[in-house]
């Protein structure tokens, strides 16, 4: 697919659909885009859709089938909007660092292909406000779905949750308890952690 070039273009690039309930469009948007006017526009749209394609069906689905509802907060991001955002301190890493995370049209280091989506699970966060208590949904998804990392932010318990070719498996936080929740080699990786997510609905177990 060439990246569009019109206005008819985009709309239909946003009607290409990644998974049985998500589209293109509902990824495209960005404040950052929108207030400083840079086309939110991939260089490569074939390499976007097949890893938008794969965030979607494998971990985003999941999610929604299983909690319900879940909102999308900010997903892709061109390297001119990813860039300009990383220049001026809006939240951004750096593009290198953006690639085939928050960049799907663009390989990482390694060549390999990703894509991060921003999101809040409602059903989550309205059980579980408390301090601490986006752990639940952290080991919930660990103990179900094959994400590559997840990072989560204090407000409504939003997480950037990333699939990748090669999964590093990290889970990190801003929120409270700040700092790393697991990574592989550590002593709570491994096994069930049911324990901290009772009353959570069972979900598909997707990481074999």
């Amino acid at each position: 697919m060439k990246k569009p070039g019109s206005m008819k273009g985009l709309e239909e690039f946003g009607r290409v659909r990644l998974s049985q309930n998500f589209f293109m469009r509902e990824f495209l948007h960005s404040e950052i885009a929108d207030f400083y006017q840079i086309p939110n526009i991939p260089d490569d749209p074939d390499l976007a859709i097949a890893a938008g394609t794969k965030l979607c069906e494998e971990l985003l689905e999941p999610l929604q089938q299983t909690f319900g509802r879940i909102h999308v907060r900010s997903a892709y991001r061109n390297a001119a909007v990813n860039g300009f955002g990383n220049k001026h301190n809006l939240n951004c890493s750096s593009n290198e660092a953006s690639s085939a995370d928050h960049i799907w049209d663009r390989r990482d280091a390694q060549g390999f292909m990703g894509a991060t989506a921003t999101i809040v699970v409602p059903w989550a966060w309205d059980r579980r406000r408390e301090e601490g208590g986006w752990q639940s949904l952290a080991w919930w998804i660990h103990d179900h779905l094959p994400y590559a990392s997840l990072c989560f932010f204090p407000k409504l318990w939003a997480v950037n949750i990333q699939w990748h070719e090669m999964p590093r498996r990290t889970i990190r936080s801003f929120a409270a308890p700040r700092g790393l929740l697991t990574k592989p080699g550590m002593a709570n990786h491994e096994g069930s952690h049911a324990e901290f997510y009772r009353g959570f609905p069972p979900g598909p177990d997707l990481k074999g």
